[in-house]
């Protein structure tokens, strides 16, 4: 018995031993982390190149959360940056003395247009300043190009090529799979709403002539905005730029010097001596270059307001869903919340509410659009839309005092639409699972997904999307000063650039995100004497360590096994997780 318990003893000592050194490991990996993500304040010598090199998402708003995109794999961070952020150091650096100019160093940028455009337009106010913008890339895709068209001198690798073709839509089509399973999706848009094309993958093989038509009108809608800008900036005719693009003209790097696209070809080592002569610097020495994720750390900092007045930024990002906000989720009860508390704040005297969001629940889209409406009674409440404001996305921005879109925001796709998925023929026929039931009522079985619904309950359901969608045209008339005649003409689920929305009446002004803060602060008189504050306050730090490691590890294994094919992924998911009668985008939207 002695023996017993000297081994029993003994094997317990070496398990909490074991588990004491990989609780000081993970403590210690833990404060790796957060000593990483610290805010080291950094001291910027003179004569000073700002590097831009963004290789991880840019969202509207960045994190405090040191474990958001960090690789537990790798142990390296793939945090997103914050529009925020960068546009306030952008102009930060351009107050600078120490920083003499901007190296742009990308291929590619990870961003939608809408957001590209704001960092595009702040880094010509950085011009005004007097200084310097390089642009430096082995290769440009089109998006980067349109960043880099700006520079004052553009350079490529010898070797290199721009991808200038156009812009292309690929729209994925699931029916042919949905037969060959014998699943019936059962669809019901608002009347006439055939531009709603969300559905059309689950009926259709191909793109319908509504969809065809708006997904044409939306890319040369966009084409266009690039090449004015090209045009601009390069002074190159938009004729000129069309034939080019039309016959793969810039394979190659000398291509793209005949043609005006770049200023010279040179390898990367010869980019940092032209770097060393711009900054003064001798042959022997380095170039003084301050990474942008350090520089946001700089002490370079404006005189802090002491003022009590605020302006409240509320960021609304991400599908619209009911209950809890998650990750890009918008949750109507969360975010009702946010607005409640702001509004109910004294020193807060406006509101800008940064809407991207792509829609989703018509029920959560209109609880949130209550909050918005009873803030916007009190003080002035202005709307900032970014990529998207699409569908739900609009719906929360009706009641504003007033809206800014950028060129290229998606907007408009004012419609709803509701999807019942039939799966009797997929469990019967090809599974041999036959279901038997009994009910009390005679429409108990309203809403089953295992047999088809009944004409009654199909007009039933019909009725309530109708009512849906007349709420959503008569809401946009009334808080638009627009006929409802009209709204379902312009509407039907049509999706609209922000170009195009301002001529149609939908938004009253292109601009960004600070084009809405100086006009909320003008509508509240307040001057240049406010603070801005951010909502929703960002979560504790040990709240948002267990939501990182236990909630989102799925999520980080899936997107590293994908990669870029996630995407799709996530098309099926959005369509899995649907919910009641959507007001969402038809489509996935990406440039490159």
């Amino acid at each position: 018995m002695k023996q017993f318990f000297k081994f029993m003893f003994a094997s317990s000592l070496g398990t909490l031993l074991t588990l004491f050194v990989i609780g000081l490991i993970f403590i210690g990996m833990v404060a790796g982390i957060v000593s990483m993500a610290e805010k080291e304040e950094v001291k910027v010598e003179s004569n000073s190149v700002l590097y831009i090199n963004w290789k991880t998402p840019i969202k509207d708003r960045g994190s405090e959360n040191p474990f958001e995109g960090f690789d537990f794999n790798t142990m390296e961070s793939k945090k997103p940056v914050g529009l925020n952020t960068i546009l306030k150091t952008l102009e930060k650096a351009a107050d600078d003395p120490n920083i003499d100019g901007i190296f742009l160093d990308m291929e590619t940028v990870p961003s939608g247009m809408a957001s590209l455009e704001e960092i595009r337009n702040k880094m010509l106010e950085f011009k005004e300043s007097g200084k310097f913008i390089i642009s430096y890339a082995n290769s440009y895709d089109q998006k980067a190009y349109y960043l880099a068209s700006l520079a004052d001198e553009i350079y490529i690798n010898p070797e290199g090529m721009i991808l200038f073709k156009g812009l292309h839509a690929q729209l994925m089509f699931l029916k042919g799979m949905l037969d060959k399973l014998e699943i019936d999706m059962q669809i019901i848009r608002g009347p006439d709403n055939k531009f709603k094309s969300a559905v059309e993958p689950l009926l259709l093989d191909k793109m319908s002539e509504a969809n065809r038509e708006q997904m044409e009108q939306l890319l040369n809608s966009a084409w266009d905005q690039m090449l004015i800008a090209f045009n601009e900036s390069r002074g190159i005719s938009i004729e000129e730029l069309n034939n080019i693009a039309d016959q793969l003209e810039l394979t190659s790097a000398d291509k793209a010097l005949e043609y005006n696209f770049v200023d010279g070809v040179m390898y990367r080592d010869e980019l940092i001596d032209l770097l060393k002569e711009k900054t003064g610097r001798e042959e022997d020495e380095k170039v003084r270059t301050v990474a942008f994720g350090k520089y946001t750390n700089s002490e370079c900092r404006k005189e802090r307001k002491k003022t009590k007045d605020r302006i409240a930024i509320i960021y609304a990002e991400g599908s619209i869903a009911q209950g809890k906000s998650g990750q890009d989720q918008i949750g109507s009860a969360s975010l009702s919340a946010t607005i409640r508390k702001v509004r109910q704040n004294e020193d807060v005297k406006a509101i800008v509410f940064r809407v991207n969001s792509p829609g989703g629940d018509a029920l959560a889209s209109e609880v949130i659009r209550r909050e918005v409406e009873l803030a916007g009674a009190d003080i002035p409440f202005v709307v900032s839309m970014g990529n998207l404001a699409a569908s739900g996305g609009y719906w929360i921005s009706t009641n504003a005092d007033y809206i800014f879109a950028q060129p290229t925001t998606i907007t408009g796709s004012i419609g709803v639409f509701g999807i019942i998925p039939n799966f009797k023929q997929l469990f019967n026929n090809k599974l041999g699972i036959t279901f038997d039931e009994v009910m009390t009522n005679e429409n108990a079985d309203f809403i089953d997904v295992m047999k088809p619904m009944s004409d009654f309950q199909k007009e039933k359901l019909n009725r309530e999307i109708e009512d849906i969608y007349n709420d959503f045209t008569n809401l946009v008339a009334t808080t638009r000063n627009l006929d409802v005649n009209y709204v379902n003409e312009i509407g039907r689920g049509r999706v609209w650039l922000g170009v195009d929305a301002l001529e149609l009446g939908l938004v009253d002004q292109l601009g960004g995100l600070e084009d809405a803060v100086a006009y909320a602060a003008e509508q509240a008189e307040l001057g240049d004497e406010y603070r801005i504050s951010e909502y929703p306050k960002h979560k504790e730090f040990f709240k948002q360590l267990i939501e990182e490691i236990m909630g989102n590890a799925r999520a980080r294994a899936i997107e590293s096994e994908l990669g870029d094919f996630k995407v799709y992924y996530d098309q099926y998911q959005n369509i899995r997780n649907m919910e009641g009668i959507q007001a969402r985008l038809p489509f996935v939207y990406t440039i490159n």
